[in-house]
Order: C-alpha cells, then sequence, then structure tokens
C-alpha cells in the first residue's frame, strides 16, 4: 500500500472507528474489526486486543485468517508480555525485536512463542479514554518482511503511530457507545416510570369519580390492595382503568385476598 493511498484509508478507517452508535453494536466484533484494518494498514503478520473496559474481565480478541496463532501470542502473556507492560503503564511498548537482548530479556516465555510463529518484531499501544484503560492493541511483524515491495513496507515508528491513531479513535468510540447507552437505559426507565405514574393517577380518577371520595383515599385503596395480592401499583392501576377487578375486592374490608 502507497504512501498517499496508506493515507486514505486511514482517514475513512479512523471515520468508521466513530461509527458506535448503531443499535446492533457489538464490542467484539468492533474490536476484531479495528485489528484487522491496523493489520491492513501497518502490513503486520497479526494484531490482536486485549480489553477489559474498564472491568475486571480480561477478553483476548485475535483477528485475520492466523487467529488462533495471534489467540496464542496474547494468552501467553499473562505470565508477561507488551499487553500487560502497556496496560500497567498505560503507554506505548515501543517496537521490540524477538531476540535474546529484546524481548526474550523482558518477556522469555512470550518471545518463545512469537520466536516459534515466526515473529520478528512487536509493539503494544493503549486503548485509553481519559485515566481508564479499556484495553491494549498488540501488533505482531513477521520475520522475512524485507522481501515485499519496500514502498509498500511500514517502517516500525509509523507504524507504532497508526496504531495508537486507531486505539485512540476506538477509545472515544467506544466511550460514546458506554454513554449513549447509559443514556438510553436511563430514558427507558424514566419512561416506564411516567407511564406508571400516569396510570396510577387515572386509576386514582377513576375511583374517585366512581365512589365520590378524595384522591388521597382513591390511592390509599390501590396501594393497600396492591400490597395484599402482592402486584406493583402500575399492575393493578392498569387492572382498574380497564375495569378487570372486582370493586367489591378494592374496597376497604372486601373480600378476603385471592
Amino acid at each position: 500500500m502507497r504512501d498517499r493511498e496508506r493515507e486514505l484509508r486511514l482517514a475513512d478507517v479512523l471515520v468508521q472507528t466513530a461509527d458506535t452508535l448503531t443499535e446492533d453494536f457489538d464490542v467484539e466484533r468492533y474490536l476484531e474489526w479495528l485489528a484487522d484494518r491496523c493489520k491492513e494498514l501497518v502490513g503486520a503478520r497479526g494484531v490482536g486486543v486485549m480489553y477489559t473496559g474498564g472491568e475486571d474481565t480480561v477478553r483476548v480478541i485475535p483477528c485475520g485468517g492466523e487467529r488462533d496463532a495471534v489467540r496464542g501470542l496474547l494468552e501467553i502473556q499473562y505470565h508477561g508480555g507488551p499487553c500487560v507492560e502497556s496496560f500497567g503503564t498505560g503507554q506505548p511498548v515501543a517496537p521490540t525485536r524477538i531476540c535474546p537482548e529484546g524481548a526474550g530479556a523482558r518477556w522469555p516465555h512470550f518471545a518463545e512463542r512469537a520466536g516459534e510463529q515466526g515473529v520478528e518484531e512487536t509493539y503494544a499501544v493503549p486503548i485509553r479514554r481519559g485515566g481508564t484503560m479499556l484495553g491494549v492493541l498488540n501488533v505482531f511483524v513477521a520475520a522475512g518482511r524485507g522481501e515485499q515491495d519496500p514502498e509498500d513496507e511500514v517502517p516500525s515508528g509509523l507504524g507504532l503511530r497508526i496504531a495508537q491513531a486507531l486505539a485512540d479513535a476506538a477509545a472515544m468510540g467506544l466511550h460514546n457507545h458506554r454513554t449513549h447507552s447509559a443514556y438510553r437505559v436511563l430514558s427507558e426507565q424514566l419512561q416506564t416510570a411516567l407511564d406508571s405514574r400516569i396510570h396510577v393517577e387515572q386509576a386514582k380518577g377513576v375511583l374517585a369519580e366512581r365512589w365520590q371520595t378524595g384522591m388521597d383515599e382513591a390511592f390509599e385503596v390501590l396501594r393497600r390492595y396492591a400490597r395484599r395480592e402482592q402486584q406493583v401499583m402500575d399492575s393493578v392501576a392498569t387492572q382498574v382503568i380497564k375495569g378487570k377487578i372486582d370493586e367489591n375486592e378494592l374496597r376497604p374490608g372486601g373480600s378476603a385476598p385471592s
């Protein structure tokens, strides 16, 4: 991928990364897509994500045709690796060679597995929103990369910057999705509460008019019946409005509980 083409592709991907407010949004599918786009843009052997979403549970998300290999490279990092290091510091892990004096000295278990998979170099960038670590994007560069067209090769420093740009955009997208979801839940809860209040007021009005009594007395009748029958007020009010409750059961001193 030539520089100009890569720039345009990166711009397009960054725009798509912000699209997280869809009804069918799925975090794992989104992060898998992100890892695939990163792999494409930096010319890596594979890319994976360790994701927590700011919680205690860690999810491992590989991408591409070598998912099993990438998954293994992520999972072995529970013994130490670029992902764990980036999680701990909140900072990127610069491109590190898979050799005894490089990755081997810092993360021996990871380095051994990476060497077996033909990985020559690795780097990682945090997916972070403010002070909250959401995850880490980990890039694995294959050995023998020099066989490709030099104009298509992405220098490690540039790859790190591209990966961080994608991670930053993803952090913003994930934050927006979480905020949007929270407001939707709150809106639904408020609407439910409002609907319930309307039903109760309507039922109070029905009883007050029917019995020629005050609204407070009508409400007390509804409340006592709801407690006695172990039903929620909204359900009782709806039944009263629809005429599905025997009036004698509602009146003080009415029949015994059903």
